[in-house]
């Protein structure tokens, strides 16, 4: 048995890209380990050793990593999968999950992304049972995966759609602040029109839900960009502060909600506002993330926020370039692991 609390899971994403190195790299500085708690990697097991063969021929990891295979047939309450879990030094616990054809690093092959698919659905269901504590994911190519399931949108929609839920909301956090996302992946000329008092409100409710559910925080403090310079100016460089977002703001502040009206964004990122909220919500991508990675990139971990279970990820790509070179950064997966695991304490996960 592997810990007091509920396991981490890891998915290992794409086969071909840079999941499986940066996942091999934490393991061999021995940063895979959390006290307390097991960690499990979604993997195909002999691509993993292949991988980690691979890198140790080149001297580029050097130490000694054994590979645990875990069974997950009939996980239940009764016998759980921390149950299965070893807790021995350089060892990592997988769930083999083989893909169709052999892994090549930096090469997609269509063939093995069913296999990429199916992590994500064996990390739902695992999650959905209580039976781990978070889903830290790593990088998946959507491209690849688009070939054999065209309305694949990425991680964040697979557990939406699961999860059965209308609506979830993009968190980018690092160290210095928590950044929420009211528009995503919108061109700059349709955000004004999405940002409607039903978008706004679901937004805030999601944020202020999983403030208190996810991260421990009772009373949490939010501050709020507007979506125009200097927040509408009163309605002289823009409607929308006036007419849609402060009238659904006053309706949380008047239910005792600690949560700003909207704020211009370039003295909102100030940093004594920043480091006197505990999250912010953005009206559209940049706004958001251009300060928040400006202060951490590389460290930012993406949180998926409006699920029954907690979910972090990576803030980057599969980086099919430096796959099996030993180049890629594995402190995103690092940070992202952290996150959960304090997200998931703080809850008594």
């Amino acid at each position: 048995m592997a810990g007091l609390y509920l396991p981490l899971l890891i998915t290992s994403g794409e086969p071909a890209g840079i999941g499986m190195d940066i996942i091999l790299s934490l393991a061999a500085s021995n940063r895979l380990t959390i006290k307390g708690r097991g960690v499990v990697v979604l993997a195909d097991l002999q691509a993993l050793q292949q991988r980690y063969k691979q890198l140790k021929e080149q001297q580029i990891l050097t130490n000694v990593i054994d590979f645990y295979s875990v069974s997950i047939a009939t996980v239940s309450e009764q016998s759980p999968l921390s149950a299965r879990l070893i807790d021995k030094p350089n060892t990592m616990n997988v769930v083999d999950m083989p893909a169709a054809a052999p892994v090549v690093a930096g090469k997609l092959n269509p063939l093995n992304a069913q296999m990429v698919i199916n992590q994500l659905a064996l990390a739902h269901e695992l999650a959905s049972q209580a039976q781990v504590a978070a889903i830290v994911t790593a990088p998946l190519q959507k491209s690849v995966i688009m070939q054999i399931q065209p309305d694949f949108m990425g991680h964040t929609e697979f557990f939406m759609q699961q999860a059965g839920r209308d609506k979830v909301v993009m968190m980018l956090a690092n160290r210095t602040m928590k950044v929420a996302l009211v528009t995503t992946h919108l061109p700059l000329r349709k955000v004004a029109d999405a940002i409607t008092k039903l978008e706004v409100a679901s937004t805030v409710e999601i944020v202020i839900k999983d403030c208190q559910q996810k991260f421990g925080l009772t009373q949490p403090k939010i501050l709020v960009c507007g979506l125009n310079p200097h927040a509408g100016e009163n309605g002289y460089l823009g409607t929308e502060e006036r007419d849609i977002i402060n009238p659904v703001l006053q309706r949380f502040r008047d239910q005792g909600v600690d949560i700003s009206l909207a704020m211009p964004a370039d003295t909102l990122f100030t940093p004594n506002h920043v480091k006197n909220c505990d999250a912010i919500i953005a009206m559209y991508h940049d706004q958001g993330l251009a300060p928040l990675k400006s202060h951490g990139f590389g460290e930012t971990v993406n949180i998926t926020l409006g699920l029954p279970y907690i979910r972090t990820s990576v803030d980057h790509g599969t980086a099919l370039d430096l796959a099996g070179t030993g180049k890629a950064s594995a402190e995103s997966l690092y940070q992202a692991m952290d996150y959960a695991d304090h997200m998931a304490t703080a809850v008594g996960r």
